[in-house]
């Protein structure tokens, strides 16, 4: 490898900036905090809408989930 060329390469890690941020990522680590929270404080398994509430989720019309 020719010196230039080292230089180069050696320059590369300066100009990244490593405080690039993924909005779906965080979104989805937000989300997962969410159920965490409801299941540490839920005295047994989430019900499904128990976990549609710690999810943001809601039904329209009102009606509880179909049993799947």
């Amino acid at each position: 490898m020719r010196g230039g060329a080292a230089r180069e390469v050696g320059t590369i890690p300066m100009q990244v900036d490593l405080r690039v941020h993924d909005d779906v990522a965080l979104g989805e680590i937000e989300l997962y905090a969410e159920v965490l929270t409801a299941v540490a404080a839920s005295a047994g398994p989430l019900s499904q809408s128990e976990l549609d509430t710690a999810l943001g989720l809601s039904r329209p019309c009102g009606c509880a989930a179909s049993p799947s």
